[in-house]
């Protein structure tokens, strides 16, 4: 079976911390996360700072994970919304925290937003894994 294949262009930025292109062959299944926010089992927001939010949110969408029987690193896609004022780098550092340095890194796109669904919510954050079929 064919191994995804992370693809970063030589005529294009490289950067440690995402890739520009990722090839899921076939034989793949595809595990995709809706957003998640930074809610407990009750849809309550758990803090009022980016940092806490963003770590209930990996959290939650590594439960999702789990479920679907894959992990974080069968993660192909990030899609990371954060409101508008929020401190990034209290965010970007709680990320790190789970995801780590690892040596092919998913695509991201990371978005300043005005507003997100649940009241309070200071980020929203999507994936999309490519687990290998049985």
């Amino acid at each position: 079976m064919d191994t995804v294949s992370y693809i970063n262009p030589p005529q294009l930025h490289a950067n440690p911390a995402y890739t520009q292109a990722i090839r899921i062959p076939a034989g793949h299944d595809l595990v995709v996360i809706g957003g998640q926010n930074g809610v407990d089992q009750s849809g309550r927001v758990v803090s009022d700072d980016l940092a806490g939010q963003t770590r209930q949110a990996l959290r939650n969408l590594q439960a999702c994970l789990n479920a679907a029987g894959a992990g974080v690193d069968n993660v192909v896609r990030w899609l990371i919304l954060v409101k508008d004022g929020a401190p990034l780098q209290e965010g970007f550092a709680a990320f790190l925290e789970v995801w780590g340095q690892r040596p092919n890194p998913p695509v991201i796109t990371a978005a300043i937003v005005s507003n997100l669904g649940v009241p309070g919510a200071l980020c929203e954050i999507e994936a999309l894994a490519a687990v290998p079929g049985s």
